[in-house]
């Protein structure tokens, strides 16, 4: 074993460790009625042979009647301990569950934006859900299942060999029979039901995409080539689940129908011929048949463990694939917390891109923000606009260069402090199920419902948030799906209005309203951005005319930056885009 799987397995077992009371109780209980099970065929052999055969009835019945009791205490044993490791082997399982998934959901609050652009949401949920409901199975079952079946079988195997080691050989050699069948039979099926996984995967993300794209769909009228690709996939789903259920059919019916039988019949006939010739008596005979079904379940409950180990332990590779996944943005060592005391932003020789292999988006950047001052970030689609705030906020670290608050580097102090000071209303709306004060009210927990108001009326929303059947408590549905895309956007704002920080991003936080309502939000702005620094992108150029300074940015970099005015009479690149919006949007 290599010492990376050695460590693996070594981390695998220390979640036991909150637990190991309840594990060694677990497994006691588990011994016990794989023990208590042994028992009760010798108890039978007690009854016919020993009590029947050599003792009058009058002797018998007393001795028949507290065997029957014995019997009976310990069935009622060995059901209580059957519920014991049952109920609480399955509650140590969830409890482990619950840890894993406490555990990842924490990691995934910590990595960075970097992790998430790479990945897709439905199989990071996959592994939050699916997977540790695998791993719970696995902590429960595999400890509980290799016990008792070793006991089981162990037990039995020295039984048999001491009532009858020469008819105990004959049943015994039957045994790697049924142990290579199943093994190979258990060996499609983990095949089988990685293909499964795969297929349901499919299906997942066939199903995820229509859904979330629903109002495209529809909009294109492409509801049936949806229902042909989900059917495709569904059909791939039905075959290999058609491979597995014959898999299963031929192991458990080779088992139950085939081998045990044959068992049975080999003592029957083997042990009626030792009876004749006075070698075997008919209790032992009895005692063999009995002990037959724990030599036959026990070989494909074993082998059943090694594809359920594996496929619960894959489960656990991906979650520590995931748990080992470091946050490409970190707090340094000495970090401190940042109070923002005037509000100063400056970007010094800042270059960046997302992965080395990619090209720059943004080349040496300079410039200075005073405190209070509204800066506008323009330029055509894709040239780094909306990366350039998202660096202020440090959801990327600059690849070379500097970016500081108040002359402090941003990388010297923690996330969780910058991102206080900083409010930012991004592109891309994104709103909470649950009501409309919950989704104002997330961008400063506590804020007493007058705050939220007053935030509402600024960001132009409290109009038609009265309007809703039930004002501020109304529900908006998933990801505020009740709500048109300009209502959205303007609780949005309402939360940044609140959350009143001294430095603010609007990422063209206006882009889903209609040209009125974007006017309206941007008078409210003026209040809000006295003596507080901001940086605007909008994708309407006439919208930021009135802000204090206009940045440029082009593939070279910034290429111009001064006043709406100033800009303008250069003939640059600014009147260039400005003057090509003014047709649509005349100012």
């Amino acid at each position: 074993m290599s010492l990376k799987k050695a460590e693996k397995i070594k981390q695998f077992l220390s979640y036991y460790k909150p637990y190991k009371k309840l594990l060694a109780a677990d497994l006691l209980s588990a011994v016990m009625v794989a023990a208590l099970g042994l028992v009760l065929p010798l108890c039978v052999r007690y009854i016919t042979s020993d009590i029947l055969q050599s003792g009058t009835a009058a002797n018998a019945l007393p001795q028949i009647v507290c065997m029957g009791a014995l019997m009976m205490v310990i069935i009622l044993a060995k059901t209580g301990f059957g519920f014991f490791y049952d109920y609480k082997g399955h509650d140590m399982g969830a409890k482990i569950e619950r840890d894993l998934r406490k555990e990842l959901f924490e990691q995934y609050q910590t990595l960075s934006f970097s992790f998430y652009d790479n990945k897709n949401t439905g199989e990071l949920t996959s592994r939050l859900t699916n997977d540790l409901l695998n791993l719970a199975e696995v902590y429960h079952h595999v400890p509980e299942t290799i016990l008792i079946n070793v006991v089981q079988t162990v037990g039995s195997v020295v039984i048999l060999l001491c009532v009858n080691w020469k008819l105990a050989l004959m049943v015994f050699a039957i045994l790697p029979v049924i142990a290579i069948y199943s093994f190979v039979f258990y060996r499609k099926l983990q095949t089988a039901y990685a293909l499964n996984r795969a297929h349901i995967a499919d299906i997942n993300a066939t199903v995820q995409d229509s859904l979330s794209g629903i109002r495209v769909v529809k909009a294109f009228a492409n509801e049936e080539a949806e229902i042909k690709k989900f059917a495709a996939a569904n059909t791939r789903y039905y075959a290999n689940r058609a491979g597995i259920y014959k898999s299963e059919a031929l192991l458990y019916s080779a088992i139950e129908h085939l081998f045990t039988p044959l068992i049975t019949a080999i003592i029957a006939v083997a042990g009626g011929l030792w009876i004749l010739r006075g070698s075997l008596d008919l209790a032992n005979l009895l005692l063999f048949i009995l002990y037959a079904a724990y030599l036959t379940g026990p070989i494909p409950a074993l082998a059943s463990v090694i594809p359920f180990y594996q496929q619960g332990f894959s489960g656990y590779t991906r979650f520590r694939e995931i748990m080992d996944t470091r946050p490409t943005v970190c707090d340094a060592e000495n970090a401190v917390d940042l109070s923002v005391s005037e509000g100063h932003v400056t970007f010094e020789n800042v270059t960046f891109r997302y992965r080395e292999e990619q090209e720059y988006i943004l080349r040496n950047i300079n410039f200075h923000v005073r405190a209070g001052e509204s800066v506008a970030i323009v330029g055509r689609s894709g040239i780094g606009k909306s990366t350039l705030c998202a660096l202020i906020s440090r959801f990327y670290d600059v690849s070379e260069g500097t970016v500081s608050i108040d002359g402090t580097d941003i990388r010297r102090v923690t996330q969780h402090s910058l991102r206080q000071q900083i409010g930012v209303v991004r592109q891309e709306t994104f709103l909470f199920s649950g009501t409309v004060m919950d989704n104002i009210r997330y961008g400063k927990p506590g804020a007493t419902r007058e705050d939220v108001m007053e935030a509402a009326q600024k960001a132009n929303a409290h109009a038609f948030i009265m309007q809703l059947p039930h004002g501020y408590d109304t529900d908006i549905g998933q990801r505020g799906v009740k709500l048109s895309g300009g209502q959205q956007q303007r609780l949005s704002i309402a939360r940044a209005f609140l959350k009143d920080s001294p430095i603010l991003i609007f990422d063209e936080a206006t882009s889903s309203l209609d040209y009125e309502s974007e006017n309206a939000v941007m008078e409210g702005l003026k209040t809000l951005l006295q003596g507080r620094t901001a940086f605007i992108i909008a994708h309407r150029l006439s919208t930021v005319k009135n802000a204090d300074r206009i940045i440029v940015l082009t593939d070279n970099g910034i290429a111009e930056q001064g006043t709406h005015e100033q800009l303008y009479e250069m003939n640059g690149v600014y009147a260039k885009l400005y003057n090509a919006q003014d047709v649509y949007f005349p100012g």
